[in-house]
């Protein structure tokens, strides 16, 4: 057998593959997925869990190192209540400003463009 033959039901899969793939479309309603920042209620959905899981974990932090490893009963709780707070919120402000879509905090500003805050 020589090698130089295609074989015949590859050549049929390779047409029905092409075929599949030219008729392939997202069904209607759904939106393929962008870098697009949320909006609406996906944005606050995503607001209310940032903010509830810096809480949360901030408390379970201080929790489990008051009880298990210093024995200080409420302060380490309190203390870490407050900087998962202060995660949360913050994690917030960078989503609602767009912040976090990106690499770095800000986009790179371009050479032509002035600051906004700049006066001539």
């Amino acid at each position: 057998m020589s090698d130089d033959k295609p074989v015949p039901e590859l050549d049929e899969f390779e047409t029905r593959l092409k075929k599949a793939q030219g008729n392939s479309r997202a069904p209607r309603g759904l939106k393929a997925a962008t870098n697009e920042p949320p909006k609406g209620l996906g944005l606050a959905l995503r607001c209310g869990a940032d903010l509830v899981a810096g809480i949360a974990v901030g408390a379970g932090i201080g929790y489990v190192l008051d009880i298990y490893v210093f024995d200080t009963k409420p302060w380490l709780m309190v203390l870490f209540f407050f900087l998962g707070s202060a995660a949360g919120i913050m994690n917030v402000f960078r989503t609602v400003q767009g912040l976090d879509m990106a690499v770095g905090y800000k986009d790179p500003q371009k050479p032509d463009e002035k600051d906004s805050n700049f006066r001539d």
